[in-house]
């Protein structure tokens, strides 16, 4: 089934609001994390939806999987589609971890460029 532009502004919305919010509670939580964006392919939503957290630096976010940070940040993923009233099999899946300091070795530090070519590492 295929979504109009209302339906797409209105999950758009709901996502930005919601991961919002899990942004701004992981930040004091978790060390070197900084920032997290999203990407969705509507014509395959919601099997393409992709959430990256993004840390300073790799050794920041190296550190953090290492730590087991990344079970609460799946967490607070699967709380957020649930408040914006999308509906995944396994969050996990949909969980991406990259940093700041990959992203400019790789691509300059252009974001759009690096989620557009890649998927970020995994735990």
């Amino acid at each position: 089934m295929s979504l109009n532009k209302r339906n797409q502004a209105q999950i758009e919305r709901g996502l930005i609001k919601h991961l919002t919010d899990a942004c701004e509670s992981a930040k004091g939580q978790i060390p070197g994390f900084v920032w997290l964006t999203h990407s969705v392919n509507f014509d395959t939503f919601p099997a393409s939806l992709k959430i990256v957290w993004v840390f300073d630096t790799q050794v920041s976010k190296d550190f953090a999987l290492a730590d087991g940070e990344a079970r609460f940040m799946v967490e607070r993923t699967a709380q957020a589609l649930v408040d914006a009233s999308i509906n995944v099999r396994q969050v996990a899946n949909h969980v991406f971890y990259d940093s700041e300091d990959e992203c400019q070795r790789a691509c300059g530090g252009n974001w759009a460029k690096r989620l557009a070519q890649k998927t970020p590492g995994r735990a």
